[in-house]
């Protein structure tokens, strides 16, 4: 497309999907889209997240193609039940963008080891003549939205995140797939940790929040489960899992590991020390630590025979392929919020759902607080497990409304 300078009729809507890739992502994008042709808007999407919307070169007769694209109903039909993000994403923070990174039209202008290129991304904004802007990400993703709204953008935001960790809201694009996916496979690998008599350690999502870990337990997928919000003593996790197995006519029991999980006295266990635009270093090998400290103390609990251990990560798995029922329902609704506010001209919110309701929230919400497991209400510490005392008025997923 040689020229994506839209011609305005009601309006024009730009939608970005940012971050990681969740199933639900592609029937927001569908809702939004068909929603707003139908109302008289025209619709971009902006392709690879904010990298898009940073790289579009302002002039008429450039080809912008690679980076933003008109949709149609017939497009967003196409892909509308199918997971990931057709526009493609990336976790591009145009605030903080490295020297190398900078589009090469621009690399005259900003030679800084660290580049903000803000001003860049608002003239693009105008340049593509797009009304309101629709990001659809987690907090990473969304707190530039924030940035953009404090700068005179009309953003409107939707959550994504399968940690399920967006302030503000019960719940994000992504989350149920996952539960569903994690629970489902560590119920198939049982048949193989069982066959062999081994403790099965699972490693799952979660960088600060243990939800994906924390929710599947609660549900019977494992016997214990430790999180990010609580650093846990491996001796006590040893020993319990132990005992599991003893107590299991099929000798084996299963821990859910969330990957941003710490032994009391340790530190977060990273890949490397390469990190995104955000500052986040890649996550990965707290179950490959937990399984080798296992075999290490697992005498001490078995009359000084050592337990093998069944050792995988879910990784990709929980993220990919076709979104669930409630990540194809809430998607839909969530796209259809975000219109109901431009048709009221209302910006500056996070569309949400909160006790059970569709609601919205200030767009600044998403700065201003964490959302995390509460231990004290919902993990047993003494037993690594989820507690509960009652579900009476509780969210869908028990403890994602605090």
């Amino acid at each position: 497309m040689d020229n994506i300078n839209i011609k305005k009729k009601k309006g024009v809507i730009g939608i970005l999907t940012g971050g990681g890739d969740v199933p639900g992502l592609n029937p927001a994008i569908r809702a939004v889209t068909i929603r707003a042709i139908r109302e008289g808007y025209d619709v971009i999407g902006i392709r690879r997240g904010w990298a898009g919307i940073m790289n579009v070169i302002r002039d008429k007769k450039a080809d912008n193609s690679t980076w933003v694209q008109h949709l149609d109903e017939d497009t967003v039909n196409r892909v509308g039940r199918t997971g990931g993000t057709f526009l493609h994403s990336s976790r591009t923070r145009p605030s903080h963008v490295t020297r190398e990174n900078v589009p090469d039209h621009l690399k005259d202008k900003y030679q800084a080891e660290v580049n903000d290129l803000t001003k860049e991304v608002l003239k693009n904004i105008d340049f593509l003549g797009i009304d309101f802007l629709i990001p659809i990400g987690g907090d990473d993703t969304l707190s530039y939205g924030v940035r953009l709204y404090k700068e005179g953008v009309k953003v409107i935001a939707i959550p994504k995140t399968m940690d399920n960790d967006v302030p503000g809201t019960d719940y994000c694009i992504g989350f149920s797939t996952c539960i569903t996916r994690t629970i489902e496979m560590t119920h198939s690998l049982r048949t193989s940790a069982g066959s062999h008599e081994r403790v099965l350690v699972i490693e799952v999502f979660g960088r600060y929040a243990g939800f994906t870990a924390i929710l599947p337990t609660m549900a019977g997928a494992a016997n214990r489960c430790v999180i990010p919000e609580y650093k846990f003593d491996m001796e006590l996790l040893t020993e319990l899992l132990v005992k599991d197995r003893f107590s299991n006519p099929s000798k084996y029991s299963v821990v859910l590991v969330s990957e941003g999980a710490i032994f009391t006295g340790g530190e977060m266990v990273f890949k490397d020390t390469s990190t995104d635009a955000y500052g986040h270093m890649k996550l990965g090998g707290i179950g490959d630590l937990v399984s080798a400290r296992f075999m290490e103390l697992s005498p001490r609990f078995n009359n000084g025979k050592p337990i093998n251990v069944i050792n995988q990560k879910l990784g990709y798995l929980v993220r990919s392929g076709d979104p669930d029922a409630i990540d194809s329902i809430v998607p839909m609704a969530y796209g259809n919020l975000a219109l109901d506010l431009i048709l009221k001209g209302i910006h500056g919110r996070l569309v949400i759902l909160r006790n059970g309701r569709y609601d919205n929230a200030p767009l600044e919400i998403i700065t201003s607080t964490k959302k995390l497991v509460n231990v004290e209400k919902y993990y047993n510490t003494e037993r690594l497990r989820p507690v509960f005392s009652s579900f009476e008025f509780k969210p869908l997923f028990i403890m994602t409304g605090d």
